[in-house]
């Protein structure tokens, strides 16, 4: 079972083996989980608008408390994405969105076009 499953109590064999922003710290990270369902002919821009380079992860480096983003394609079915926003801490999530909120909500209705459905899975602490 990889570190960030377990709890700070438990050994972790290989520790130092995975990176640092995947161990265990309890309540040392804020997650926000997006699943998007996406048309085939839109697959290309929207990779490039969500995926590790794109605009909205270079709009969320404006803040230093954010740990990068996550693209997931499912493999089974065909168009369904997962994206996964790491953040220092909600609070820090907070204020970016405070701070950028015209930024964010421009970029948001640029990429309407890109999805077919849009669903905030969740947000999360670990």
């Amino acid at each position: 079972m990889p570190c960030i499953l377990r709890k700070p109590s438990q050994a972790c064999p290989a520790a130092n083996s995975e990176p640092p922003s995947l161990r265990y710290h309890e309540g040392s990270m804020f997650i926000v989980v997006w699943q998007f369902e996406i048309a085939e002919e839109n697959v290309a821009a929207f990779e490039a608008a969500y995926g590790p380079n794109g605009p909205w992860s270079q709009l969320f480096r404006a803040s230093a408390e954010f740990h990068g983003t996550e693209l997931l394609r499912d493999v089974y079915i065909s168009g369904n994405y997962l994206t996964i926003d790491r953040w220092a801490s909600e609070a820090a999530f907070r204020a970016f969105r405070k701070e950028h909120d015209a930024e964010y909500e421009s970029l948001d209705r640029s990429c309407d076009s890109l999805t077919r459905r849009e669903t905030r899975v969740g947000a999360y602490t670990v």
